[in-house]
């Protein structure tokens, strides 16, 4: 009979595989992220809109991974993360492609938010790794360590697509361009495929005899699209309009409901017992407002470097390779960032070092305030910022897993996601309305710089929110017991 230590390393190299296909998945997710950054304006420009107006792609993309996430995330842990993990790949794959070949902008407003798919990945991944890691005697710490090598693997994916799509700028048309990433997603659906095998763990054999909550996802979705819609039509409407503050109106009220679904559910879509755990509360809460910078600034901090300085006095007046290499070198923060995690938890709580983290995003953005002007002042506010990003990015899921029950992993890990994505969704449509520029032209493209004030301050302060709630999180929280 083989010793406990042999079977441990057994264990061990399966993880390690696991591990290993995994990060190819999440290097082609930092491909989507970070390839179309530096081409937002040529998008724009492609599809006859005002920059602002892209802000609305990524508010209808994540408002997509919102109600995408948790349903995938849930299904994961009735039928398996690998399985949802496959079939989230195949849609992301074909929304891909469909972007090169649309060329109007509500076709290629519907493939930008089917692609948003790609945002259940990590919390899969998190949960596939947790599960695996159970015989291990600190999963914890095993958990957090691959969820930073996978979010490096993620970072330098985006780094290399972003560096990439400045590279190739103007060298090839723009639908050859987009073609780039949805081959990079094809190869990653056949590298699910055969790379990676379910897991046999007994809660989910268990937990696949319970019905889907399609209630819960019908409620969740209704209440998305009316905070959402109720933001779009504040766009087009105007704050006079009543029909904006009622669609708000009814989409927040349906939470309630949605709530009180939920908990009369056996297996419910998103348990929101959860949302009663000391330790979980602030990681959610943290998550939907780390949503507001890491997500929705996406957009103007691409647009802001690509204005020109000289037309408009503000802007860094930067071409899409310059923007490319300004993204790059925040990407690589994100990437020193969650890679550094691990090692700071070794010496402190994992509590501080998420409070750390959160510390810095706010400093990284709220330098923003004084120092814009050139382009070395932006990139290092961005360092500062990525850091912290980086770190959080890694920690939160890892965190959400830890301190659920094992048989809700999928579920936690997929709730930061999808609470992030709502902050993300509903910080990038304000922004889309704070940067409007209601004598914009064809020609004359560019958001306002008081918009940009307006990011820059509400990124800085939710950051600044989030070092202050995760003080009530228990001491040691989302720590192993030999780290107590």
């Amino acid at each position: 009979m083989p010793s406990a230590p042999s079977t441990t390393r057994i264990g061990m190299r399966s993880i390690a595989a696991v591990v290993g296909f995994l990060v190819f998945v999440e290097f082609t997710s930092g491909v989507i992220q970070g390839y179309y950054t530096p081409l937002y304006h040529d998008i724009a420009i492609f599809l006859g809109v005002p920059d602002p107006e892209l802000n609305w792609l990524e508010a209808a993309q994540l408002a997509a991974s919102a109600i995408a996430v948790p349903a995938f995330a849930k299904l994961g842990d009735l039928v398996g993360h690998r399985r949802m993990l496959l079939i989230s790949t195949g849609i992301t794959a074909v929304a891909s492609l469909m972007l090169a070949f649309s060329g109007v902008f509500w076709l290629f407003l519907i493939a930008w938010a089917v692609q948003g798919f790609y945002a259940v990945w990590l919390p899969l991944e998190i949960a596939i790794v947790f599960t695996r890691s159970q015989g291990h005697e600190a999963p914890s710490a095993l958990t957090r360590r691959s969820a930073g090598l996978l979010v490096g693997a993620l970072e330098i994916g985006a780094i290399a697509g972003a560096l990439s799509s400045g590279a190739l700028d103007g060298a090839f048309p723009l639908p050859v361009l987009l073609l780039i990433p949805a081959v990079a997603v094809v190869l990653c659906f056949f590298v699910v495929l055969f790379g990676i095998k379910e897991s046999s763990d007994a809660v989910a054999r268990r937990a696949a005899k319970a019905p889907f909550d399609t209630g819960g996802l019908v409620l969740i979705a209704l209440a998305l699209l009316g905070v959402t819609g109720g933001l779009s039509l504040l766009r087009l409407d105007g704050v006079a309009s009543p029909w904006p503050w009622i669609a708000l109106l009814v989409g927040v009220l349906l939470f309630v409901p949605f709530c009180l679904y939920e908990l009369r559910q056996r297996e419910p879509l998103i348990d929101v017992r959860l949302f009663r755990s000391a330790s979980l509360w602030p990681v959610f809460v943290t998550a939907g407002l780390f949503g507001v910078s890491v997500l929705g600034a996406q957009v103007p901090l691409s647009t802001f470097a690509r204005t020109d300085v000289a037309t408009y006095g503000y802007g860094l007046g930067a071409s899409a390779g310059q923007t490319s290499i300004l993204v790059g070198v925040y990407l690589i923060a994100l990437v020193a960032g969650a890679t550094l995690l691990p090692v700071v938890t070794r010496w402190i709580m994992p509590r501080i070092a998420l409070i750390g983290a959160s510390v810095l995003v706010a400093v990284g953005y709220l330098l923003f305030i004084p120092f814009h002007t050139g382009y070395t002042q932006v990139l290092l506010n961005m360092v500062i910022a990525g850091l912290g990003s980086g770190a959080l990015v890694a920690a939160l899921p890892a965190a959400a897993a830890s301190a659920a029950p094992l048989h809700s992993t999928g579920v936690a890990t997929g709730l930061t996601n999808s609470v992030k994505t709502v902050g993300g969704a509903i910080a990038s449509a304000v922004f889309g309305i704070a940067l409007a520029n209601p004598n914009a032209s064809s020609t004359d493209t560019a958001g306002t710089l008081s918009g940009y004030y307006t990011v820059w301050i509400v990124c800085g302060l939710t950051a600044a929110v989030c070092a202050v709630l995760l003080l009530f999180v228990p001491r040691n929280a989302f720590a192993d017991a030999a780290h107590v």
